[in-house]
């Protein structure tokens, strides 16, 4: 479908902001780095990448990809040498994504069964 200009923008805002959430989620699993602040951060562009980047409509497929993560992530600890490193990464990444997937999955729902046409 075509998008027009400020629409494109927010959805190319939005692939940045999903790529940067990703990459500094990850970095900050692991390093092991906590704090309320960047936790709160993490989430809140979460659900804004979620608002203005992810289809909703494709929540089967977001759902998978998140619980293949989750799997692989679960074994990760395994690899010699650098399993914890793996997992701390993965598990920054899955930190983020969790409210990613959740309000796509809620945006879903709110569609289906109160803005649906039928």
């Amino acid at each position: 479908p075509d998008l027009d200009h400020k629409e494109q923008i927010m959805k190319s805002i939005g692939k940045w902001l999903y790529l940067l959430g990703i990459l500094v989620a990850g970095i900050v699993g692991l390093l092991g780095f906590s704090a309320n602040w960047l936790t709160i951060i993490l989430v809140l562009v979460g659900i804004l990448v979620a608002i203005i980047f992810v289809d909703s409509d494709d929540i089967v497929n977001i759902g998978i990809r998140y619980l293949v993560l989750a799997a692989v992530h679960g074994v990760l600890d395994a690899i010699p040498a650098v399993g914890p490193y793996l997992t701390g990464f993965f598990g920054g990444v899955l930190a983020f994504m969790g409210p990613v997937v959740l309000t796509a999955l809620v945006i879903y729902f709110i569609r289906k069964y109160f803005f649906s046409q039928e």
